[in-house]
């Protein structure tokens, strides 16, 4: 999980942003994907939880990385989520490593400069 998620809920802006896509494309995915489904708080606005937020970037991964459609994304998610959520969790935590590497990376070529 993100060190970034330490609220209980959040709304879409900051899902939005905590993801990097439009707030319109949540609301989209939110009407296409039946795993979406955020809670309204007392004036109607969206909240997040987190394990809803990482419901979205499974469906990221799928959609923006893999290149899938959307039904079958959907599809996917429907018949096979915990070896989805599995290879997300792979595939992101390999992200981390390569991030630190490359921070690394440019620490010693900036120490042999």
């Amino acid at each position: 999980m993100d060190d970034k998620l330490s609220k209980k809920f959040y709304k879409i802006g900051d899902v939005a942003e905590i993801l990097g896509i439009p707030a319109s494309t949540l609301r989209f995915w939110e009407k296409e994907f039946t795993v979406i489904k955020p809670k309204r708080n007392t004036k109607n606005i969206r909240v997040y939880t987190v394990k809803d937020i990482e419901t979205i970037k499974m469906i990221y991964y799928l959609v923006k990385e893999k290149g899938l459609k959307l039904d079958a994304a959907q599809a996917m998610i429907k018949r096979n989520r915990d070896g989805i959520s599995k290879q997300f969790e792979v595939v992101d935590r390999l992200k981390q490593v390569r991030e630190q590497l490359i921070k690394l990376d440019n620490a010693l070529a900036s120490l042999k400069e």
